[in-house]
C-alpha cells in the first residue's frame, strides 16, 4: 500500500528528471547567457537604397554590382572602407567552393588571412540579425571564420548557384551583381587544383586577379 505509493511517486519524479535533462535545449552559442530577438532593417524597403559598384577581374571582364546599406548596414559600410582605400586592388578570387561560391578578399591569396583590421558584427539571422536577403545566384556575402561569428573582415564571396541558400542565416548577405554575369559564370569554370594550405581542390590553376573594385556613380 504505502510502500507502493512511495515507490510510484519516486518513479514518477525519476522519470520527470530525465525528461528535463533529455529535453534540455541545445545551446547554439555557448557562452551568450541569453538570446537576443533579431534585430534587422527597420525600413519598408531594405532593398531601396543602393550603391553602385563595378569590379574589373582581369581577362574575364567587368561585373556590376550594387550594395544595400539598408539591409545589411555594418557590413556595407566595411566593404566600401576597403573599396575607397583600394584595398581589394590587386588581390585574388583564391577559392571556387563545390560550385556554390567564388570566395577572394585574402592578401595571402590563400584564405587563411584578412585586413588584420576589427572585424564586424555578424549581420545574419543565427547571430541575432534578421537579413531578408538569400544566398542565390549572384549576390555577395562575407566569409568568416566558423567562430566566432563576429569574425568577418575583408574576405567575401559571390554566389554562383542558387544552391548556396545553403549558407542562408549563417552568413552576411549584403549585395549582388546586376550585370556581367558572363565574367561571373567564366570564373565560376575555371580549372581548379589542391590548395596547399586547406587541402581543399578549390584554388584556381591560374591566378585569377581582382584589378579593381570602385564606386560606379
Amino acid at each position: 500500500g504505502l510502500m507502493m505509493k512511495r515507490i510510484i511517486s519516486l518513479v514518477l519524479i525519476a522519470v520527470m528528471l530525465l525528461c528535463f535533462a533529455a529535453c534540455d535545449p541545445i545551446v547554439v552559442n555557448p557562452g551568450k547567457e541569453t538570446e537576443k530577438a533579431p534585430t534587422g532593417p527597420a525600413v519598408s524597403d531594405p532593398y531601396a537604397n543602393k550603391v553602385y559598384l563595378k569590379m574589373d577581374v582581369r581577362d574575364f571582364g567587368t561585373m556590376s554590382i550594387e550594395l544595400y546599406p539598408d539591409l545589411a548596414p555594418i557590413t556595407v559600410e566595411n566593404f566600401l572602407k576597403y573599396v575607397d582605400e583600394g584595398f581589394y586592388d590587386g588581390l585574388t578570387f583564391h577559392r571556387i567552393y563545390n560550385g556554390l561560391v567564388i570566395q577572394g578578399g585574402d592578401p595571402s591569396g590563400n584564405g587563411t588571412g584578412g585586413s588584420g583590421l576589427t572585424a564586424i558584427k555578424g549581420e545574419f539571422k543565427a547571430n541575432g540579425y534578421d537579413n531578408p536577403l538569400s544566398h542565390t545566384y549572384g549576390v555577395l556575402s562575407m566569409a568568416r571564420r566558423s567562430s566566432p561569428y563576429d569574425s568577418a573582415t575583408s574576405q567575401f564571396f559571390i554566389c554562383i548557384s542558387d544552391d548556396a541558400k545553403t549558407f542562408d542565416g549563417n552568413y552576411a548577405t549584403f549585395g549582388k551583381v546586376t550585370d556581367g554575369y558572363d565574367v561571373l559564370d567564366a570564373i565560376a569554370k575555371v580549372e581548379l587544383k589542391t590548395n596547399p594550405i586547406t587541402g581543399e581542390k578549390s584554388m584556381p590553376v591560374e591566378t585569377i586577379y581582382i584589378d579593381r573594385i570602385y564606386r560606379a556613380e
